[in-house]
Formats: structure tokens, C-alpha cells, sequence
């Protein structure tokens, strides 16, 4: 069997695919990264995506850019602001939806717990996000410890809801007498950023606020931060809680800050065994390499 995976350039997709390549890569199959289905094969590969033969280049077209499909507003459902945005509705029409949910040989899935908010997409397997074991690495270097680490960017949905929270959650530790690392929109490689969080006491992670009001995923940074740092604080969305119910959260940017503080005073024994605990957890559970597991039982 071949695998394609989209190709991102930037932005969590990047890390994400490229962990699921390896992923595949490392299970024996022979995986590909494409930036359009027309670089695939039409002789191989037309069989999974061809609904219909009149509609074959619509469909590929559809297929390709349906990305946000896993959301289909229905009107007075799905929250607003958000569902009233073009980045959250789907580019696929009822008529390709409709024929794409009775293909036999397609399994629909997507990062979050969406089927509240399902309209037309049906039989869509939740599949979380995951840790990279196979390229994140454990590499000690004082130079990059951090008694605080947070590493991401601003990731504007739409509405740039995301920075202001940042803001102020970061701003709390301003005045702290600790050693903070917080690196926004700065390009941090992979390899420093692996230093970064692998030798620094806490990580923190800040969700968007849509992720915050419903719910229904975590963003790749909880389990790189836990499967690297080992120790996180995280706002409050409640998939985190289920995922992780040691995990302390809280929305509350003094509160999260109280949090971090309270952690860096434990032992240095202490903490160290609930990092190697965690660790040792995602190794187990939450690594690109069980979702890709998963995805092969559907």
C-alpha cells in the first residue's frame, strides 16, 4: 500500500505531517508527501477518488482543498463568530459530500471530537494529534534550560483571537524572579526548539479561543510539550482534561502563573519522576505511530 500526505511548508501542519510520514515510513510502508493530487498517479490512485467520471477534475479539486470539512455550519449550531467565517465552512458541495459519505473504500476522520456540530459528513472517526518519537529527541544542553518554556506562534484563525490571549497569560510572568522562555513567532529550528523544551523545569501551552469554548481538540504542542518537558500547565479546554486529567489547567492568566510557580518548587527528585512518568506515557499512548495503528483498524 502507498501512502500520500499533504505537504505543508510552515506552521504545526509541517511538524504534524512529517511526523505521520515517519510514522508510516517506519511501519514498512512507502509514503509520499504531494502538494497536488494531479503529481499522483491517475492509474493507481483515481480508483479512491473518482465519484464520478463527469465530475473526476471537480472532485479532485474538491477533495484537495477540503481541509475544513470537518466542520459543515448548520445554521444556528455552531458557534459565532466562528461559524459565520470562511475559514470554518467546508468548500465541498452537498452533492460530493453525499457521495463521498457512501464510499466504501473512504474513512472520513479528523483531529477533533466534532460530532456535535456535524451537518453532512458522516461516520467521522476522531483521531487526536500526537507526539513525534521518531524525530523529537531527548538532548541535554544547560545553555537552553528555562524554569518556564512556551515555543509557537500567534496562528491567526480569522478573528487573531489567539494573541491577545498570549499576551495575557505571558505578561503575568513579567515581574517573576524565574527564568522565562518564550519564544512567539520567532522561527525557533526543531533541534533548539527540542533543547528548549527537553531541558527546561515547565512548559505552558495557550489554545485558541475557539478550542477553548468547544472543546473538542488539543493542539500538537500538549503532546510535544509532554512528551518533551514532561511537566505542563495548559488553559483550559476540556480535551486536554481527557486526555490528561493530571495536567493542570486553567484559563486564568494569574492562576496559570500561580500553577508554574507552585510546580518549580517541588523537588528536584519529585519532579523529575512526574516528567519521566509523562515521558514515559506519551511514549506509550500518544505517538504518531499508535494514531497510524489506529487509522489502519478503521
Amino acid at each position: 500500500m502507498k501512502v500520500y500526505i499533504k505537504k505543508h511548508s510552515f506552521n504545526a501542519g509541517k511538524w504534524i505531517y512529517e511526523g505521520y510520514k515517519s510514522a508510516w515510513d517506519s511501519m514498512g510502508y512507502d509514503s509520499y508527501f504531494y502538494k497536488d493530487l494531479s503529481e499522483i498517479n491517475k492509474e493507481e490512485e483515481y480508483d479512491l477518488m473518482a465519484i464520478d467520471a463527469d465530475i473526476k477534475e471537480d472532485n479532485l479539486d474538491v477533495i484537495r482543498n477540503s481541509r475544513r470539512s470537518y466542520v459543515y455550519v448548520q445554521p444556528n449550531k455552531f458557534p459565532s463568530p466562528w461559524g459565520q467565517h470562511p475559514n470554518w465552512i467546508t468548500l465541498c458541495s452537498d452533492k460530493i459530500i453525499d457521495k463521498l459519505n457512501n464510499l466504501g473504500n473512504v474513512y472520513q476522520w479528523c483531529f477533533g471530537r466534532v460530532a456535535d456540530y456535524h451537518y453532512k459528513w458522516s461516520n467521522v472517526h476522531y483521531i487526536p494529534l500526537a507526539y513525534d518519537s521518531i524525530n523529537y529527541e531527548y538532548i541535554e544542553d544547560v545553555k537552553y534550560q528555562f524554569d518556564v518554556c512556551f515555543i509557537g506562534g500567534w496562528a491567526d484563525n480569522g478573528f487573531n483571537e489567539k494573541q491577545k490571549i498570549m499576551i495575557n497569560h505571558f505578561a503575568q510572568f513579567k515581574n517573576c524572579d524565574i527564568k522565562c522562555g518564550l519564544f512567539v513567532n520567532r522561527g525557533v529550528s526543531p533541534e533548539i526548539e527540542m533543547k528548549i523544551l527537553y531541558n527546561s523545569k515547565v512548559a505552558i501551552n495557550i489554545h485558541d479561543a475557539y478550542q477553548r469554548h468547544l472543546g473538542f481538540d488539543s493542539n500538537e504542542r500538549t503532546f510535544k510539550a509532554l512528551g518533551l518537558t514532561g511537566l505542563l500547565v495548559s488553559d483550559h479546554v476540556r480535551e486536554v482534561k481527557k486526555l490528561f486529567p493530571d495536567v493542570p489547567v486553567s484559563s486564568d492568566p494569574v492562576e496559570m502563573k500561580d500553577i508554574v510557580l507552585e510546580l518549580l518548587k517541588l523537588e528536584p527528585e519529585e519532579m523529575n519522576r512526574i516528567k519521566q512518568k509523562n515521558r514515559l506515557y506519551i511514549r506509550n499512548n500518544h505517538t504518531y505511530i499508535n494514531r497510524v495503528e489506529k487509522l489502519l483498524e478503521l
